[in-house]
């Protein structure tokens, strides 16, 4: 009986996001997410059709929910805070092992399941839930979830209050403070302090970047320097190729507000791309203008790419995967040459992101920069700001909430450290700050 942590995965490593917390006898899982790197390894960066669960298990590209077997029959509900693979690509594969635990997100996060369900050509018994930002969820007599509305890379995010009778978890995975941001709410402040003053037993957060000493900046810098880059440099000679995040969908829609600026016709190549982009579509998160291109089929590509060549590279834009260099998506392979798509000093890449900093994309990423520079293509790099809260974004929100213990995740050992140090600077003793591993389980109370 009692208030029980148990880190399924994402401590101690960045991916595979998951996290069990038993309330008495009842249990409520937050994420079920997808080790990014590990999964490439076995996709090559590409969905792959007919993938299994075991291969993906056998890779530690998804959780090992062997870790809370003693809990399975527990489960209640299975919540996910937004629609990032890292935090919900492992719901297609793993969810059914829970058949009676319904899945709760926001419209946009179950959108996306449903898109790579439909695309991976499986089934859940699970039933979805979707729930209004700031808005709560009765799991059971003894559970509550809330859902309150913070800033972050993606559509409609949320930190995961968990109200029981022992007290509230939060959890708080992905974030960042951003106070002008391009689409969607502000943070809703309001109610984390209001939190705060009701008391917050735990708090589980992304530490991803404690280590930084500064604040992450607004989207709105991000989208200015892609002003800079797409407005004030001369690229009318040739093609305009960008590559970001397929899920960034604030980035995208800046990306094609100045394509119709440039007066360019606006490509989507990839399937990831075509997934985050039409999902977020069908929740009218994003208008997509009909003479927009979305094209995801390989031999529809090359296709694609001779129309462009024989229209003229320069009445376009082509927006694609392939951002950390993945060795299947689209712009590995127009790297190596496999479209026959001839590119050269008068076309244009951006990348409108930074390098995940993993020793196999710095590889990845190389690779393709290499080819690439070989044919004289003019590269704008770092044309990005993180969604992940630095050190100041950490201290601004431990101030909010005021948790009695802190629990770093989404994070590698040194980032952990990191944020017991920015908690003894708070006052927190040394002994508040729980550093856990996947795992490690912390009883509460």
């Amino acid at each position: 009986m009692g208030l029980e942590i148990c880190a399924v995965g994402g401590y101690n490593e960045v991916g595979k996001n998951c996290t069990a917390i038993k309330v008495d006898e009842e249990v409520v899982i937050i994420d079920l997410g997808i080790h990014l790197e590990n999964y490439i390894k076995v996709t090559e960066g590409e969905d792959a059709q007919g993938i299994q669960s075991k291969d993906l298990a056998k890779a530690q590209a998804i959780p090992d929910l062997n870790l809370i077997k003693d809990w399975k029959d527990k489960v209640k509900a299975i919540i996910i805070g937004h629609g990032h693979l890292d935090h919900c690509g492992a719901v297609p594969f793993l969810a059914k092992q829970f058949p009676d635990a319904p899945i709760i997100s926001s419209p946009y996060t179950l959108e996306i399941i449903k898109t790579m369900l439909h695309d991976e050509r499986l089934r859940l018994p699970n039933p979805l839930k979707a729930v209004n930002l700031n808005s709560s969820f009765k799991i059971s007599d003894k559970i509550t979830a809330e859902f309150v509305y913070i800033t972050h890379s993606i559509p409609q995010p949320y930190l995961v209050a968990i109200h029981t009778s022992h007290g509230t978890i939060m959890y708080a995975n992905d974030f960042k403070l951003d106070a002008f941001p391009t689409m969607g709410q502000k943070t809703n402040y309001a109610r984390l302090e209001e939190l705060g003053k009701e008391g917050i037993n735990a708090l589980i957060l992304d530490s991803l970047y404690a280590g930084t000493p500064m604040k992450t900046p607004s989207e709105s810098t991000a989208k200015q320097m892609l002003r800079d880059v797409l407005m004030g440099s001369d690229m009318s000679k040739g093609v305009i190729i960008i590559t970001t995040f397929s899920s960034h969908i604030a980035r995208l829609k800046a990306i094609i507000e100045m394509g119709r600026m440039l007066k360019r016709r606006i490509v989507f190549m990839g399937r990831s791309l075509s997934r985050y982009v039409l999902a977020a579509n069908r929740v009218d998160l994003i208008e997509l203008p009909s003479d927009i291109l979305l094209v995801k089929e390989r031999e529809k590509m090359h296709k694609m790419f001779q129309k462009i060549a024989k229209d003229g590279k320069e009445k376009y834009m082509v927006v694609m995967t392939g951002h950390q260099g993945e060795p299947n998506a689209v712009l590995s392979r127009l790297a190596q040459g496999q479209f026959n798509f001839e590119i050269g000093p008068h076309d244009n890449l951006v990348f409108a992101c930074r390098v995940i900093p993993s020793p196999q994309n710095i590889k990845n990423r190389q690779i393709i920069e290499n080819a690439l520079m070989n044919k004289h293509i003019r590269i704008y790099r770092d044309i990005h700001v993180s969604g992940h809260g630095a050190k100041e974004d950490h201290r601004e929100l431990i101030h909010m909430l005021k948790p009695k213990c802190i629990l770093p995740s989404h994070c590698l050992p040194e980032s952990s450290k990191k944020m017991r140090e920015l908690c003894l600077e708070m006052g927190y003793h040394k002994e508040s700050v729980h550093i856990l591993s996947v795992g490690d389980r912390l009883k509460l109370c």
